[in-house]
C-alpha cells in the first residue's frame, strides 16, 4: 500500500524567491520534508536565506541569478520575476507544488499535471492599495508599483484560477483568496517549530510586555511602543527593520529596545514576559504560537490570523480599537486591564502544539492525497479555468 501523499512520479516545489528566511521558507522546508526528492524551483536564491532542511536540496534557479545583488535586495527585479516565474522548466514534474506570495501561481505545468498551491496570501501591495503608502521608493517608486499592481491583477486571477487547488494559510487569507480571486481555498495552518519552545517552571514572569519580531510599518510597531507609554507600563522590543525610527520617536520611559537577538534570548523572553503584545494585522503569524508554545499568553488586535491562533479568553486577550484614531488608546487600555490570572501556561503551550511541523505535514498530506486521488478516479469535468475545489481539511 501506498504511503499518505506518495506520487507516483516527480514533485516540484515552486517558491518565489530566497532572499531572507522567514515563515514561507519554513514551508518549504516541510514540503520538502514531505518529498525530499523533489526539485526545487526559484528565480532567485541567497545561501543565507535557505533554511537548514533545504542545505542539501536540488535548488534551482533562473536566469536572474545572476543579478541579483544580495543581502536580500530584489526590487530592481520585481518587473522581471513575472518571465522568469514563466519559464521554470517543470516538464519532468508529475505534481507541482508552489508557494505563492505574488506571481508563484503563473507556472506552467504539462497539461493534466496537477498544481496546489499553498497561498501566503494573495499579494497585499498588488490587491490592497492603502498598502502601498507603506512603501518604500519615494512617491515616484510608489507609483510605478501602482501601476505595476493594476497591470498584474488580472493577471494573477487568471492564474490562481488555473491552480487544481488553493490552499491559505488561516481563514483570514482563505476571505482574501475568495475577495481577489473567486476562488474557495482549503486552510492548512503553516508549520512552526513548537517543540523548541516550552514553559519553564523555573522562570518566574516579570513585569514587562514584549513586541517581538520585525519592524515594519504594516506590523504597527509604533502603536504598541506609544500604547505602553501611555499606560506606564514595561516594553520590552526585540526585533529591527526599517519602521525603528518611528519607534524611536514616541519610545519613552520604560520602553527597551533591543533590537535584533539570538534564538536564546527571544526564548527567555517568551518565558519571562506577562504577555506578547501584536497590535498588527498578520496573515497567519509565527510569532504569537510561539510565545503560547512557551505558556505566554497574547494580547492582540483582534483581527487577520490571530483569530485562528489565539483563543480569547483562553490563551491570549483580544482588544478592539474600532478606529483608526484610537488604535493607541485601547492598546494602553488592554495593557492596564491585562489580568495575568486568567491564564494558565500548561494550556497555552498545549494549544500551540496544534500548529507544529507534523501537524502541517499531516494536513497538507490530505489535500495531496485527495487531488490524486481526484485525478486518477474522479475525472469530472470541470474546465481548465476553473477547476473543482477540493473539499477542506478540518483542523
Amino acid at each position: 500500500m501506498s504511503q499518505p501523499g506518495a506520487v507516483s512520479g516527480r514533485v516540484a516545489i515552486v517558491h518565489e524567491r530566497f532572499t531572507e528566511l522567514g515563515g514561507s521558507e519554513r514551508v518549504v522546508e516541510q514540503l520538502h520534508a514531505l518529498w525530499p526528492d523533489a526539485t526545487i524551483h526559484t528565480t532567485v536564491a541567497d545561501a543565507a536565506a535557505l533554511p537548514p532542511g533545504l542545505a542539501t536540496a536540488d535548488v534551482r534557479t533562473s536566469a536572474l541569478q545572476r543579478l541579483y545583488r544580495g543581502d536580500g535586495r530584489y526590487a530592481h527585479l520585481l518587473p522581471l520575476l513575472p518571465a522568469a516565474i514563466r519559464r521554470l522548466d517543470l516538464t519532468a514534474a508529475d505534481l507541482v507544488v508552489c508557494s505563492h506570495h505574488a506571481f508563484a501561481n503563473l507556472v506552467r505545468a504539462r497539461p493534466g499535471v496537477p498544481v496546489i498551491s499553498y497561498t501566503h496570501t494573495p499579494a497585499r501591495w498588488m490587491w490592497d492599495r492603502g498598502m502601498l503608502a507603506d512603501e518604500v521608493g519615494g512617491r515616484l517608486g510608489r507609483a510605478g508599483l501602482g501601476a505595476f499592481a493594476r497591470l498584474h491583477r488580472p493577471v494573477d486571477a487568471r492564474a490562481a484560477r488555473r491552480a487544481h487547488v488553493i490552499v491559505a494559510n488561516s481563514r483570514h487569507v482563505a476571505k482574501r483568496v475568495r475577495q481577489c480571486w473567486g476562488r474557495v481555498a482549503e486552510v492548512v495552518h503553516p508549520p512552526v517549530d513548537v517543540e523548541r519552545f516550552a514553559p519553564d517552571r523555573g522562570v518566574e514572569r516579570e513585569d514587562f510586555f514584549l513586541l517581538s519580531g520585525r519592524l515594519v510599518p504594516y506590523k504597527r510597531p509604533h502603536v504598541a511602543v506609544a500604547a505602553a507609554v501611555h499606560a506606564g507600563v514595561r516594553l520590552v522590543v526585540a526585533g529591527d527593520g526599517r519602521a525603528r525610527p518611528a519607534v524611536e520617536a514616541v519610545a519613552g520611559k520604560g520602553v527597551e529596545l533591543l533590537g535584533q537577538v539570538d534564538d536564546a534570548t527571544l526564548e527567555e523572553l517568551y518565558r519571562r514576559c506577562r504577555a506578547l503584545v501584536f497590535p498588527g494585522e498578520e496573515d497567519f503569524g509565527i510569532v504569537p504560537v510561539e510565545a503560547q508554545a512557551c505558556g505566554t499568553p497574547v494580547l492582540a488586535w483582534g483581527v487577520g490570523g490571530v483569530l485562528d491562533s489565539v483563543v480569547d479568553g483562553v490563551t491570549g486577550t483580544f482588544y478592539d480599537h474600532g478606529s483608526a484614531g484610537t488604535e493607541v488608546d485601547a492598546l494602553a487600555s488592554a495593557m492596564v486591564g491585562f489580568e495575568d490570572e486568567r491564564f494558565r501556561p500548561e494550556v497555552i503551550s498545549a494549544h500551540a502544539r496544534r500548529f507544529s511541523q507534523d501537524a502541517f505535514r499531516r494536513r497538507f498530506r490530505t489535500v495531496v492525497d485527495r487531488v490524486l486521488a481526484c485525478q486518477q478516479g474522479c475525472r469530472h469535468s470541470s474546465t481548465p479555468d476553473r477547476p473543482r475545489a477540493v473539499p477542506g481539511v478540518a483542523d
